[in-house]
């Protein structure tokens, strides 16, 4: 019986460090200031880095850099991304897909 408290007791434990430790690798966010295209507050680094093609990257999704920081989790925050890397456009699997 103790073993098995001493058990649930570490799993406990563990849970709740890795709960913890997940905000602290939070994501670089680039801010979007106003006339910004797509409503986006935020753009997230794909690198996870203040580097120059990451900011080509945001900028060519309409966002118009004011600065950087880590992403928001704000409901009321859009965070606009680029499609990660190797990523197939959603147009080759669905022929429809943005069609007018």
């Amino acid at each position: 019986m103790k073993k098995a408290l001493h058990v649930a007791v570490a799993m406990i434990s563990l849970l709740a460090l890795v709960l913890v430790a997940s905000p602290a690798a939070a994501a670089l966010c680039f801010n979007c200031g106003s006339g910004s295209s797509n409503g986006c507050k935020q753009c997230r680094s794909r690198s996870g880095k203040d580097t120059q093609k990451d900011r080509k990257i945001c900028k060519d999704l309409g966002c118009k850099i004011t600065g950087y920081g880590s992403c928001s989790t704000a409901a009321n925050v859009k965070v606009c991304r680029a499609p990660s890397r190797g990523r197939v456009p959603a147009a080759d699997y669905f022929p429809w897909h943005g069609m007018n």
